[in-house]
């Protein structure tokens, strides 16, 4: 018998494939769909806790940009040893932002921790010590993206860090073609059928855009950041981290 939190939405056949969104659908499967679909997410939420115990400053604020289910601001919350820190933790889906204050809620910390429902792009960035964006970015209109980093840069203190986790491609079709097979390959291991590959891919297709390594250096750079490392790649999966 399959587990209700298994993620089934794309294991029969769709008459049309609709655009993927963060609903309550998606909400309910969304820690098997990440855990299936994602090579190296445990790592890179482990990793982010990691930061935010080196890098977070007194009286400051962490923001958690696309928080999802809340995995990252949970990490940072268990992590952060400073004092008179402020976690805010914002998605655009409802469905998220319901679920997300539940986790939040079952698992005390010192860190106080606001999860908001709100829009990334307008929300007000301020005195921060660390931006994460896990996983986020691919979902912002490329045309906003270069704009929104340079909002981060000016809203984060002095020696602030943000993290940046993304799907990318490579410029050359064979790496592409490469990374992707090697992708597809995870998620047959992972138990996902050829049909629940090819529907997702689709229902991806329109409102989720990577961009190139290049692109992230590039745009970074130009914002002001300094000291960009990419510190993970697994397949066309990375992330990298950036200071002001």
């Amino acid at each position: 018998m399959q587990r209700s939190d298994t993620d089934l939405i794309y294991s029969n056949p769709h008459s049309q494939v609709k655009d993927f969104t963060f609903d309550a659908q998606v909400v309910e499967v969304f820690p098997d769909m990440i855990s299936r679909s994602v090579p190296g997410y445990n790592t890179i939420i482990d990793t982010i806790g990691r930061l935010s115990k080196q890098y977070v400053q007194d009286n400051s604020n962490v923001y958690d940009l696309g928080c999802s289910l809340g995995a990252a601001t949970l990490a940072m919350r268990r992590a952060i040893t400073a004092k008179d820190v402020h976690i805010v933790g914002v998605d655009n889906s409802a469905a998220m932002v319901e679920r997300c204050k539940m986790h939040v809620s079952a698992f005390k910390g010192d860190t106080p921790v606001d999860i908001v429902q709100d829009n990334i792009e307008t929300i007000e960035i301020k005195d921060a010590s660390l931006v994460v964006l896990n996983f986020t970015l691919q979902f912002i209109a490329p045309e906003n993206r270069q704009t929104l980093m340079e909002k981060i840069y000016h809203g984060l203190k002095p020696g602030g860090l943000l993290v940046i986790s993304e799907k990318i491609h490579h410029q050359d079709d064979t790496s592409n073609e490469v990374l992707i097979n090697l992708h597809h390959d995870f998620k047959r291991a992972n138990g996902y059928s050829e049909l629940e590959i090819a529907q997702k891919r689709t229902a991806l297709e329109n409102v989720m855009k990577p961009d190139a390594f290049e692109d992230h250096l590039n745009r970074l750079t130009a914002a002001g950041y300094k000291n960009i490392t990419q510190w993970f790649q697994c397949f066309n999966f990375l992330s990298l981290v950036a200071f002001k």
